[in-house]
Parts: structure tokens; C-alpha cells; sequence
């Protein structure tokens, strides 16, 4: 029934394209904002063919005799979500970075075709990479007015109206005057006049606002035009605008409708404006060029001041950590009861962690919907559970779970990978499972010197797996944001700068990360551990020059079943006693209640040294 369903809208879309005389489209998982996580109305990829994971991209030709008639690209983390979710009798599956959207355009776009694109939903780049490709073939890209997918999807949900929220300066250190401020100042270096900011995460961070329009990511629906004098433009729609949301931002900034934003946006006529390539939309660019203002490619300005958090920000990840490293040790506790009985489910499983970080604290929403996967299903990084995926944790077999929380004080991420049933796990579970380990634990407690990149450091994680031929298709770390986005750059820990966003930026003290290597083996399990550190200083007698390292965010026992001590240094040895020392020093206190006696007794054990 589902495909069949898909490809009724397959056949929907293919239609609707016929009549606006188009040879073909592209949908991305994207909305007018370039997020990685979209509102339900945004949510196009996975209407038309059932793919659940947060990137990739579909391109649909109109003539469905040829072949292939369509593709899907997804990079490494969703190679098999991909294949269990859509359907390959009508999708060419494509893995990126080896191919592209663009790249498969070139080569497969019948010659002198039309190819449709929203170009509210694509960057300014993948515009030029596509137009560059197809021009090979002598076809042409062509912006939609209105996108297709929107014209057939019968029940698609509209915006959210939910309020925008005030975002309190206790929380956010630093008040949104200030931060204007510091753009102004920017804006008048650079000889700019205005810059427009569309990235939702950057408004939130700018205006010290947030909201609930986009799940698992407390952002709300809006545009800022930040001018050279310190004031701004917020376009947002009107039933978001509460009075104290209108007090909070003061007489400096002007709130106007989302609908006047072309319109906001053609009044910089003549006026030079900085716009971020990366995180704005090739309409914004073609309207701006449109009214003759001077278009300067920049980075969003407020990327880099909202990666390098402020002490209070710092603090607040610290008191978020603390409050769910509870949630986490009181679900690892209950799932060493209540696992090997074979009852529990992936389902169950993320709905019991989602209880109990809900009686934690002040738990706004989750971080990402909780990666919940039992044996094959945890061969998927990016696994996403459904009623129809959902299996049962078996005894005797590996689960992993990776999960996090939104609290106004921090945003959490922390994967724990254990081992359910009394027996003896696999040697090579066990042998896996350590080398990921010692990944964890290298980038840990690395130390190096100041300019140094995520890239320069991914091999840490890396090098005991690939001492025997053994590899994980994922970055290593990415930025984390403070009751923003799990996923937030500009730092990144991956393999290299080529073509990998994040990796050529250096790390700086204040910036959060999360060090999560892994191993997958297809069709039987997979295994990742993660932790969210801070960049610190790092003071040495005699240094010669400045030195950091990482301070340990986030604290939950490890499955320590599945260590083979035999792999082990002693560094390793000394890194899990004190790790799991400092576990049981910030969460045993908060199992005081007698409710939680057997839970502190059991991390107790799981805390004792090896």
C-alpha cells in the first residue's frame, strides 16, 4: 500500500510537471531557509517518496519510459535507509558525494530539456553547479512559479502559527542589543550596508528569540534584514507577534509581515548587501540582483558568534548535560532490567527514554527524533523507527540509541551502544566495539595547538578501525548549539575540507562538539558512542604557543561489557576510571530518592574502575 501509494504521487507530479511544459524536477529536503530539519508543510521528499532521513535529494524526470526516470541521492549515513524506505522500481539510488543531483542531470537530462527547480529551496551554488551541467546537454534549468509538489499534495499542512517565544538574556548571556551591535559594527568594516540573515537558527541567535515551528529545532519562521545603523528588519508572520515579543525586541527593530519580504528585499535597491551563499536561497540572490544592489558573498555574521558560546551559555550546557545524564542513567538502568526479557521494542524503548527525560526538567522538545535501533537496524546511522520498522531488542544482541534533548538552558546529543541479555557478548562485537572506544577517548583527550582544524583531528578517531581495515561512512564530530540546533557549524570533525562544510574551520574555545565514531556492519548491528565536548584552553610551563583541548560535556555510564580491556593503554584505562568517576560524581547525587536506590546501585557497579 505505501508504494503504491508513492507512486500514485510519483505519477501526480509527473503529470502536473507535463502541463507546465518541464522535462523534469528536483526536491530537496530544504525549505526557504536552507534547514536541516523542516516544518511539516516543508516536508516535500518525504510526501512524494517516503524517505524519512534529514538530506538528501530526489530528481524526477517527466518521461517515465526512460531510464532511469529517476534518482535518489543520499550520502553515506542513509545508504541503507534509502533502499528500506524508497522504492527502487521507480528511483535510480545515488550515494553523494560520489555523484550529485547536478552531475546525474548532465549525464541523464534528455538533450534540450527543461528542467524545473524552486529556487526557494536551493542554494545559489547548486544553481550554477546544475545550470553548468545541463548546459553540456544543451537543456537549461528553469525556476518554478510555485512548486509542483505543492500543487498535488491535496493535504499538505500549512506554516506553523505558533507564537514566537522570548528567549531570556539568563539563558542566552549576551542581550540581543549587543549582538546587533557587534554586526553593525560588521556591517560599517566591510563597507556594507545591509545583510540579510535567512538562516532560522542565526535569527534565533541574533534576537534572542525561538519558537516551536520546526520539530526537535525551537526556531521560529522569520526573515532579519540587519542594516549598517543597528537596526533591523524581522519579517514574520503576524499571529506570531505577541507583546512580548514586541517589547523584547525593542523600538530598533521593525516587525513586518512574511509576505513583504521580496518586497523588503527589493527596497536595498542600490544599496550593498552582504549575503551568506551558504545559507541563503537562490531567490534571495535573484531578487536582489533583480533591483541592481550590489550583491557581497559573506558569511552570515552571526555564524561564528553563535558556534563560540558564552559562559553562561557554557554553564547552561553543563547544568543541560547534568539534568539528562539523569534521564539517560535511569533508562540504561531500565533497560538492563527490562531488556532481556525480550519484550521491549525500538519503539517502547524511545518512548520509555522520552519519559524519563521528561521528568527530568524543563524538556521543551527532543534535540532529533531518538535513533532507536536493535541489531540490523543499527547498521543505519541515521536509522529512523516507525511502527512498521520497529523490532524487538533480542537477548543477546547489540542496541543502540541515540538521542537528545532541547532545555532552555542547552541543547543535549548522546549515543550509548549496549549490549542486552546476561551472556557473553561477541569477541567481535567486544573487539569492535573497543576500537570505537578508543576513538572516543583519543579525540577526548586530544591536545593541539591554536588553528588547528576538525579536519586535522578526525584521524584520531579513525585509526584504530582503519588499523584493520575497518572504516564508518560519517563525520567524526559536528557543532551543537545552546537550545538551538543539534547540528550547527561552522566547526566539524571529518575527514577532509574537500567538499565537507565545517572541517576547514578552525576550533575555538567556547565552540561545542560531539566525538561520535562508530562501526556498522550491514544486516547485523552497529555501534556508536558519543559525547559532546567543549574547546578549552589548555595552559603548559614553557608552551610555545597557544594549546587547547576538550572539556567533557556529557556524563552516562558506557556499556562496560562490551570493552576488551586487552585493547586498552594504560592512558585508556586511567581516561574510563576518571571518566566514570566524574559519572558517578554528577548523577549519583541526583538518585538520592528512594525510588532511585536500585538505579544508584546499579551505576554504582557500572562506575567502578577496571
Amino acid at each position: 500500500m505505501l508504494m503504491n501509494t508513492h507512486e500514485a504521487r510519483l505519477d501526480a507530479l509527473r503529470q502536473e510537471l507535463k502541463s507546465r511544459g518541464l522535462d523534469g524536477f528536483v526536491i530537496p529536503i530544504s525549505d526557504e531557509h536552507m534547514s536541516e530539519y523542516v516544518g511539516a508543510y516543508a516536508q516535500r521528499l518525504a510526501w512524494l517518496t517516503g524517505f524519512g532521513g534529514s538530506a538528501g535529494t530526489a530528481v524526477v524526470l517527466t518521461d517515465s519510459t526512460l531510464s532511469p526516470a529517476a534518482a535518489m541521492f543520499v550520502d553515506g549515513r542513509y545508504t541503507l535507509q534509502v533502499r528500506e524506505q524508497v522504492d527502487g522500481k521507480f528511483y535510480a539510488y545515488e550515494s553523494v558525494p560520489q555523484t550529485s543531483a547536478a552531475r546525474w542531470l548532465g549525464e541523464n537530462a534528455p538533450k534540450g530539456a527543461k528542467i524545473g527547480y524552486d529556487a526557494w529551496l536551493h542554494g545559489s551554488k547548486w544553481v550554477e553547479a546544475a545550470q553548468a551541467a545541463l548546459a553540456a546537454r544543451g537543456a537549461t534549468l528553469v525556476p518554478v512559479d510555485g512548486n509542483p509538489i505543492d500543487a498535488v499534495w491535496q493535504d499538505q499542512p500549512e506554516p506553523s502559527p505558533a507564537p514566537a517565544l522570548v528567549h531570556d538574556d539568563k539563558f542566552a548571556g549576551e542581550s540581543s542589543k549587543a549582538k546587533r551591535a557587534a554586526v553593525s559594527e560588521w556591517l560599517t568594516a566591510q563597507g556594507l550596508d545591509a545583510t540579510v540573515i535567512s538562516a532560522l537558527d542565526s535569527i534565533a541567535w541574533l534576537l534572542n528569540l525561538r519558537g516551536t515551528d520546526v520539530e526537535r529545532t525551537p526556531v521560529a519562521l522569520s526573515y532579519v534584514v540587519a542594516h549598517a545603523d543597528g537596526t533591523a528588519d524581522l519579517y514574520i508572520a503576524d499571529e506570531k507577534v505577541t507583546a512580548d515579543l514586541r517589547q523584547h525586541l525593542g523600538n530598533a527593530v521593525t516587525v513586518k509581515a512574511r509576505a513583504d519580504f521580496v518586497a523588503g528585499l527589493q527596497t536595498l535597491a542600490g544599496k550593498r548587501v552582504s549575503v551568506d551563499p551558504d545559507n541563503a536561497v537562490a531567490a534571495i540572490f535573484e531578487t536582489l540582483k533583480g533591483v541592481n544592489a550590489t550583491v557581497v558573498e559573506n558569511r552570515d555574521p552571526t555564524i561564528l558568534p553563535k558556534a563560540v558560546k558564552n559562559a553562561v551559555e557554557q554553564q547552561g550546557q553543563r547544568d543541560a548535560q547534568a539534568i539528562d545524564g539523569v534521564a539517560m542513567t535511569r533508562f540504561l538502568h531500565w533497560l538492563s532490567v527490562e531488556g532481556p526479557k525480550g519484550e521491549v521494542t525500538e519503539m517502547s524503548a524511545a518512548a520509555k527514554l522520552l519519559e524519563f527525560r521528561q521528568r527530568c526538567g524543563d524538556l521543551r522538545d527532543l534535540s532529533f527524533d531518538t535513533i532507536s535501533g536493535a541489531g540490523p537496524n543499527a547498521a543505519s546511522p541515521h536509522y529512523r523507527v516507525s511502527d512498521e520498522s520497529s523490532l524487538t531488542l533480542v537477548p543477546e544482541s547489540v542496541y543502540l540509541v541515540d538521542s537528545g534533548g532541547q532545555y532552555p538552558c542547552g541543547t543535549t546529543d548522546i549515543t550509548r551502544t549496549v549490549w542486552i541479555g546476561n551472556g557473553t557478548p561477541l569477541a567481535e562485537v567486544k573487539d569492535r566495539f573497543t576500537r570505537v572506544l578508543k576513538g572516543t577517548i583519543a579525540i577526548d583527550r586530544a591536545v593541539f595547538p591554536k588553528g588547528t582544524t576538525g579536519s586535522q583531528l578526525d584521524v584520531l578517531a579513525r585509526q584504530f578501525l582503519w588499523s584493520v581495515g575497518l572504516d564508518y561512512a560519517h563525520g567524526t564530530g559536528h557543532g551543537v548549539g545552546s537550545f538551538l540546533s543539534v547540528h550547527e557549524g561552522p566547526q566539524r570533525i571529518a575527514k577532509s575540507a574537500g567538499g565537507q562544510a565545517g572541517t576547514a574551520q578552525d576550533l575555538i574555545p567556547g565552540m561545542i562538539l560531539s566525538d561520535e565514531p562508530g562501526y556498522y556492519k550491514a544486516g547485523e548491528y552497529g555501534i556508536r558512542i558519543e559525547n559532546l565536548v567543549l574547546v578549552v584552553k589548555r595552559e603548559f610551563p614553557g608552551a610555545d604557543g597557544e594549546y587547547y583541548g576538550f572539556e567533557t560535556l556529557t556524563f552516562a555510564p558506557i556499556e562496560r561489557r562490551l570493552v576488551d580491556t586487552a585493547l586498552f593503554t594504560a592512558d585508556e584505562t586511567a581516561w574510563w576510571n576518571a571518566y566514570h568517576a566524574r559519572v558517578l560524581q554528577v548523577i549519583g547525587p541526583q538518585l538520592s530518592g528512594a525510588d532511585d536506590a536500585a538505579t544508584l546501585e546499579w551505576l554504582e557497579a557500572q562506575c567502578r574502575p577496571f
